[in-house]
């Protein structure tokens, strides 16, 4: 077949009909997409708007009309592009409510992975939940020049913790080590040392 200007590299676009009766408003889309403006829609000849004619639901697996399609009309749509499974681009960062406030105005959307649907979720500011909080654990005590045992969270390890004597860091392993709830320095703090001991912030 002969073309007038550059000859498509990649093919046609796929493309699904949907049948409407004036009272469904949902469909099940042949391929999953990860955004409303990743597909062409058309209604009875009229291109419809992204988010505003209509809004993809169950994870770009379906798309739901505004108003339902007339019986008789001719409804098609087109698809620009399908969701790939892009990895969990997310898990190499951490997204949280001050990140959301101070990059996102209300009217924008954010893209999440959702890796229980293996799908890219779009979601306005306002309903953004983030499920990831970041705390620390502040410890603070005095030596006595016998006691070399002092109390940590379940779970800790040396690398999760900074541990300081009098504003001196200490060495990992070598000035102290952990073992369950307890941290044990390898040599008594003496008697008034300032002992600090600050657990970093965990995913939670």
């Amino acid at each position: 077949m002969a073309y007038i200007g550059r000859q498509p590299s990649y093919g046609a676009f796929e493309r699904q009909s949907i049948t409407a009766d004036s009272s469904t408003v949902s469909f099940t889309l042949d391929y999953t997409i990860g955004s409303s403006s990743s597909v062409l829609v058309s209604v009875a000849g009229v291109i419809q708007e992204p988010e505003i004619g209509y809004t993809l639901t169950g994870g770009g697996t379906s798309i739901l009309f505004s108003a339902a399609p007339t019986s008789g009309d001719t409804v098609f749509i087109v698809f620009l592009g399908l969701a790939r499974d892009v990895g969990q681009f997310l898990n190499s960062g951490i997204i949280t409510a001050q990140t959301a406030e101070a990059t996102v105005a209300d009217g924008d959307f954010i893209l999440v992975y959702d890796t229980s649907a293996s799908a890219l979720r779009k979601m306005t500011k306002a309903n953004f939940s983030p499920t990831v909080t970041l705390s620390y654990v502040n410890r603070t005590a005095t030596g006595d020049g016998s006691t070399v045992g002092f109390t940590v969270t379940n779970g800790t390890a040396v690398a999760d913790v900074l541990v300081f004597i009098n504003g001196v860091a200490q060495a990992a392993t070598s000035d102290y080590t952990i073992s369950g709830t307890t941290l044990t320095f390898a040599v008594a703090p003496i008697a008034a040392d300032a002992i600090i001991i600050r657990e970093l912030p965990k995913q939670g």
